[in-house]
């Protein structure tokens, strides 16, 4: 696995669910496709079709749930997922009940409980728990100031593997709605990074705009770049292209090519 080896991996957000998508995607060289549950319609079926088919391309497919829930976190890797991310975590208790369900399956209920709790299951249990999960990722969405305060505590719950900052949500909790070039904001971006590196953990940030963002970020220590999504970068091509046609066939329309900036 590149992470385990130290090296940095590069995907990008999936919306669309066209059966000749995933091969498109694969043959741009993505080490994974985060594939995005919370702010799109798609069923279980879709999604399981999607994880299995990136699956088998040499893709890891990573899904983010609607809501930190356990449940839905099961769901979606029985679907074929192989890294979940939680959007919106704040709480430890939050960190806890999603390990359990993304390191810790299949156990539910009391027995889970007690792990949780910090009870030994034993060695054999652990060999079945370790071998049953090995893979799974539990990527965290840190896009709040009341994580952000907590945030050395929750880096220090037992299996998290990483951190995807949610830049536009964020914003909006530190009342800089998209001011992703204000100072504070920069400064709190900064913080986290450097934070989930001192824990041993793997980060990225979710940008919709300009690659630059994405090379300044990994300069300051991100490791997973997360570049933009489907419909962004499809809309910021066509239109481009377009517009040279329409320059070049003397129409003058001109269309800006920016679009939706993030999910």
């Amino acid at each position: 696995m590149k992470l385990e080896r130290g090296e940095r991996v590069y995907g990008t957000c999936i919306t669309a669910t066209s059966p000749m998508w995933p091969a498109t995607v694969a043959g741009t060289g993505v080490d994974f496709v985060f594939i995005d549950t919370e702010h799109i319609p798609l069923d279980r079926a879709a999604l399981a079709n999607l994880c299995q088919h990136f699956q088998a391309l040499g893709v890891t497919p990573i899904v983010r749930i609607p809501q930190p829930d356990p449940y839905l976190a099961c769901q979606v890797i029985d679907g074929g997922a192989i890294g979940v991310v939680a959007p919106y975590l704040e709480n430890r208790r939050q960190f806890l009940e999603l390990t359990g369900a993304i390191k810790y399956r299949p156990l539910k209920g009391e027995k889970l409980e007690r792990l949780l709790s910090g009870e030994d299951p034993g060695a054999e249990m652990r060999a079945y728990l370790d071998h049953y999960n090995h893979g799974q990722l539990f990527i965290a969405n840190i896009e709040s100031i009341p994580a952000v305060e907590r945030l050395d505590d929750l880096l220090s719950v037992p299996g998290l593997d990483g951190v995807f900052i949610g830049p536009h949500d964020l914003s909006v909790s530190m009342g800089l709605p998209e001011q992703y070039d204000h100072p504070d904001f920069e400064a709190v971006v900064r913080s986290i990074i450097h934070k989930v590196r001192a824990h041993g953990l793997h980060i990225g940030i979710h940008f919709s705009l300009e690659p630059e963002r994405q090379v300044k970020w990994v300069q300051e220590g991100a490791n997973m770049v997360v570049h933009s999504f489907d419909i962004a970068l499809f809309r910021k091509q066509l239109v481009s292209d377009l517009n040279v046609i329409r320059e070049g066939t003397g129409d003058k329309q001109s269309i800006a090519g920016a679009g939706p900036a993030i999910i």
